[in-house]
């Protein structure tokens, strides 16, 4: 027999106000916001559902709104033999999350040096922090050019960043500043699109500058953002050390960084 404990016990429990599923494999929702919680654009919780041993089952999730916002957004993949995104894709507003609300996360402006051009790397998930960073005024105030970059297999897995940017152009906050200086290089790498490719072999053969009209990117001027894979993290540390940018931190900042966190 199964036992249903009362979800109001939940420790840390936040209630879903919205759910949207982007396709098979990808959903984003929205929860309320603990009144205590203050964190940077950018940064990540750890969020889940309580187990079946009365014990929470917590993964990392960046906060996809940026810290004005009145409530938390992410955005996950639908893992189906997954831990926890077998069981959080198919929550309804209403239902309740555990959130522990302790911010941290290296995908924060406060890492980087000074610059003009601000660069986010993404694939598929890992676009959820620069959803935070486009919509934050103080992106705008600190760079002149903000370029966001997100690389998925399938042309449907760009409508979460697709629509963001649209609505960010059209944000009564940041709107005016995003029309003048946001720019939005989405790629696929399976289905066929305007832009086909790896980020990464688009950095290197020079394609992504072209295409933008910028200059190569350079450690005077440029700062960059990745999060992703593992793979892609790796690939991109050694193409941004290439140009000549250094790996920042909270500590240490200086020209790029990357994050280190993932979902299951």
């Amino acid at each position: 027999m199964t036992v249903t404990r009362p979800i109001i016990a939940m420790p840390d429990a936040q209630t879903v106000t919205e759910i949207r599923h982007w396709t098979d494999r990808l959903f984003s929702f929205r929860v309320t916001r603990p009144r205590s919680l203050r964190f940077r654009s950018g940064e990540f919780v750890m969020l889940g559902l309580m187990g079946d041993n009365g014990k929470p089952l917590l993964r990392a999730y960046s906060i996809a709104s940026p810290s004005w916002d009145e409530e938390l957004e992410f955005y996950s993949i639908k893992v189906p033999d997954g831990p926890l995104t077998s069981r959080l894709q198919h929550i309804q507003p209403g239902n309740q999350i555990v959130l522990r609300p302790k911010p941290v996360g290296t995908l924060v402006l406060d890492a980087l040096l000074p610059g003009r051009r601000l660069w986010f790397f993404a694939t598929g998930t890992g676009v959820a922090p620069f959803a935070s960073l486009v919509r934050d005024p103080d992106t705008y105030e600190r760079y002149d050019q903000v370029i966001l970059t997100h690389t998925c297999r399938h042309a449907d897995d760009l409508g979460y960043s697709r629509d963001l940017v649209a609505a960010t152009m059209d944000d009564p906050l940041v709107g005016e500043q995003a029309q003048a200086q946001l720019s939005y290089f989405p790629t696929t790498t399976a289905d066929e699109s305007a832009q086909m490719g790896r980020i990464t072999n688009l950095l290197r053969s020079g394609e992504v500058f072209q295409a933008l009209d910028v200059p190569p990117i350079d450690p005077v001027s440029d700062r960059a953002m990745v999060c992703g894979s593992i793979a892609l993290n790796t690939d991109m540390k050694e193409i941004l050390e290439g140009f000549g940018l250094r790996e920042g931190s909270n500590s240490k900042p200086a020209e790029y960084v990357v994050e280190k966190a993932f979902v299951d």
